[in-house]
């Protein structure tokens, strides 16, 4: 079927674009076409249940968190979801404690005494706050605050950010170091969002419902990028030598739509392995952090996420992260000042092309967490919705 008998054509399956072209389809009432290279839609949102009757995330865990009621309204329309309240720990110098960090790791790793007086020059210091970054807690001018700063830096952040990332975490965006804080509390909730959710059945069964629409159809195990043509002078897009004059929303690596022109961009890589146990439950939390172990970052207790009653039996998988070497698939982008400046160079080449809105965690080449991803969503519909009224 030619590209020209469709009103916008989405490049990529994930959460992203699926979300555009519900709203497309819904609210525009635009004829879409969803191609993806993978074989299923969902991103990496995608999951299956295994052999032992598991509900198992393939790429990685998720829950979906969230203060937005815009968001949660959107999402509730397509899918029951279920309240979930993650809790996970570190595994650090051979004991488990929360994650993130709280009052109960400072006690922990410090005698009483000790750990009194740390907590007290933390309230002192921070005053009515409930938590603060770990790079703010480096840079405090109080000695007892800075020190345990640097403990926590020295045996967690510091190495596990190496280990994630495959550079110095000196080296990389201090946006990714503030990502997880440190809790004036103990609390011992991962997230503290007002929607905190899962979707009842999976997130495949969600996706599979937000793409439901007739005016909605999708391609799988198709490499459309491969075939795509930017033409930056002239400024313009074809596939193979058809000129493609619709909405092209691209949600993919966005140096491989260019050839690469300024080089590869950097991302970062996971390998899986998954095991099975015969235990009702393995961890005490659904995941434990490893940031003193030479290779696995984490082990995720799919049983667990969500509660699942199946009896004799679990399923956890460890995670590696890998060096992304273009046959593997790239996770995460690797955020550093280079790599940004290399990527604002890909971004400036084609921001004059009046129909492609790039888009998503490897487009943006942004570390987005999904509601992020769903609000960006909204933007670039916004933005389609605009121009086609000019």
């Amino acid at each position: 079927m030619p590209c020209s008998v469709y009103d916008a054509i989405i490049v990529g399956g994930g959460l992203t674009g699926c979300v555009i072209a519900r709203r497309l389809a819904d609210e525009m009432g635009y004829k879409v076409l969803i191609v993806e290279k993978r074989e299923h839609v969902g991103g990496n949102l995608y999951d299956y249940v295994d052999d032992n009757g598991i509900v198992v995330q393939k790429y990685g865990p998720h829950v979906l968190h969230t203060d937005s009621d815009e968001i949660y309204q959107f999402l509730i329309k397509y899918c029951e979801w279920e309240n979930y309240d993650l809790r996970c720990v570190v595994y650090m110098c051979s004991k488990n404690t929360p994650s993130p960090f709280n009052f109960k790791t400072i006690d922990d790793y410090y005698g009483e005494e000790e750990s009194s007086v740390i907590k007290n020059e933390i309230i002192k210091e921070y005053g009515t706050r409930d938590k603060a970054t770990i790079v703010e807690l480096l840079g405090s001018d109080n000695r007892i605050i800075k020190e345990f700063a640097d403990f926590l830096f020295e045996h967690d952040y510091s190495l596990y950010t190496a280990k994630q990332w495959g550079v110095s975490p000196w080296e990389i965006d201090v946006s990714v170091l503030n990502r997880v804080p440190i809790l004036f509390s103990y609390k011992d909730s991962y997230f503290s969002d007002k929607y905190q959710i899962l979707p009842v059945g999976g997130f495949t069964k969600f996706i599979k419902k937000l793409i439901g629409h007739d005016n909605i159809d999708v391609t799988l195990s198709s490499d459309f990028t491969e075939r795509l043509k930017v033409d930056t002078v002239s400024k313009q897009i074809f596939y193979e030598d058809e000129k493609l004059s619709m909405p092209i929303v691209f949600t993919g690596e966005l140096d491989r739509l260019l050839k690469y022109r300024f080089d590869r961009l950097p991302y970062r890589s996971l390998n899986f392995n998954t095991i099975t146990v015969n235990e009702n439950i393995r961890q005490p939390v659904p995941i434990i952090a490893y940031p003193e172990d030479e290779r696995i970052t984490r082990v995720v207790e799919y049983k667990q996420l969500p509660v699942q009653d199946i009896e004799g039996v679990t399923t956890l998988v460890e995670e590696y992260p890998v060096k992304y070497e273009g046959d593997n698939e790239p996770y995460y982008p690797i955020l550093t000042s280079q790599s940004i400046a290399q990527y604002e160079k890909y971004k400036n080449a084609v921001a004059e092309i009046p129909n492609i809105y790039v888009c998503g965690r490897l487009g943006d080449f942004k570390y987005y967490n999904m509601d992020q991803a769903i609000k960006r969503a909204f933007e670039v519909f916004e933005l389609i919705k605009v121009k086609s009224e000019i």
